[in-house]
């Protein structure tokens, strides 16, 4: 992702699939079940949601997460430059 006054930072499949804030992956944490990530997850698909959001679909079949841009900033900002 690319932001006008932070630079370029990547986000791998791996911590969007991790950062999903989809209700049934916050029963999935707060019942304590670790999230087991396939070897080659990719983002199947990308939607827009309005102008205020992603919805990303991921190779294991998870399309539920809905990203808002300043939670993807967030994210962002974790990254290393």
């Amino acid at each position: 992702m690319t932001w006008p006054d932070c630079g370029t930072r990547l986000l791998s499949a791996e911590t969007l699939r991790r950062a999903s804030r989809a209700a049934s992956e916050i029963r999935r944490q707060v019942d304590g079940i670790e999230l087991m990530i396939p070897p080659q997850l990719h983002v199947a698909a990308i939607e827009p949601i309005g102008n205020y959001a992603l919805r990303l679909s991921f190779s294991d079949g998870h399309k539920r997460g809905i990203y808002p841009w300043s939670y993807l900033r967030e994210l962002a900002e974790r990254q290393p430059a």
